[in-house]
This record gives C-alpha cells, structure tokens and sequence, in this order.
C-alpha cells in the first residue's frame, strides 16, 4: 500500500534463512509468561541460516521455567522460524544503559 512500518531496530532484527525475527516481538512474547520479568533476543551466527535467535531471560523470584516451557510457550504463540534455538537464564537482571535499553552486545558473550 505504500507505507513503511518500522517495528524494531534494525540492529535488532535478526534474519534466519531470509526470514526476519524482529527481536522486540519474541521479547513480548516471553514478557507475557508468568515467570519471566526481564528478556532480551540475540542473533547467534548460523554457518547456513545466517543467524538463529537466541534469547536470555531472567526469571522472577521464586518461579521456574525451563528452556523447553518457554520455547513451547513461543511456538504457540508465534511462528516455528522466531522461537529461540537456545534460551539462557540470568540470575541477575539484564544489563542496561542509562537510558534503560537492554545492553544486547554484553548478552551475546553468553553464548
């Protein structure tokens, strides 16, 4: 139609075998499981694809969750190509700057 919508940062979007993920829109996903208060979705470097997301989550205190429940929570939710390869759990909450924004290159040293 002629217009332009811009849903996340370029640098965040991640492109899975010509596929985009735009990282905001998993994030909201796993925001919306009970467990999860702080998430972040990085592009893991993929010799085929190009790049596989990845996410880091930290869980609020006394829940539980595990990679396999929050990837399914994902599936049913968004398309099989955006759910997480590989989710790490954080025991502190994110890194971020002064102005709030998650520090996603600090995230990326987790993998």
């Amino acid at each position: 139609e002629g217009f332009c919508f811009i849903v996340d940062r370029a640098k965040d979007m991640i492109i899975r075998g010509g596929e985009n993920i735009y990282s905001s829109e998993v994030e909201n996903v796993l925001y919306d499981h009970p467990a999860v208060t702080d998430a972040a979705l990085v592009g893991l470097p993929h010799q085929q694809l190009g790049e596989e997301p990845a996410a880091v989550v930290h869980l609020a205190p006394g829940t539980q969750a595990t990679e396999a429940e929050l990837q399914q929570w994902v599936a049913d939710r968004l398309a099989r190509f955006k759910v997480p390869v590989r989710i790490v759990f954080s025991a502190e909450t994110l890194p971020r700057n002064a102005n709030g924004k998650i520090l996603k290159k600090e995230l990326s040293a987790l993998f």
